[in-house]
């Protein structure tokens, strides 16, 4: 495995996220999947872009969809 893992504070760099927003994420399931190694709490580079591209939207009406749908679930 040669894919670099990235810390909380670098995910939350990188999306705009606050890094308390990523933690409850984490409890609820509904952030970019995690690697618990450990203590240590990490994600691949390849799941936070995941993550960012099935919310990437071409108009609010798109992204008020997904927002009913996972309100659903």
């Amino acid at each position: 495995m040669s894919e670099h893992l990235l810390s909380t504070p670098t995910v939350a760099e990188i999306t705009g996220l606050s890094q308390v927003t990523l933690r409850r994420w984490r409890t609820t399931g509904g952030g970019p999947q995690f690697v618990r190694l450990g203590r240590a709490v990490r994600y691949r580079s390849d799941d936070v872009n995941a993550f960012v591209e099935a919310r990437t939207f071409r108009s609010t009406s798109e992204a008020d969809v997904l927002a009913k749908e996972v309100a659903v679930r």
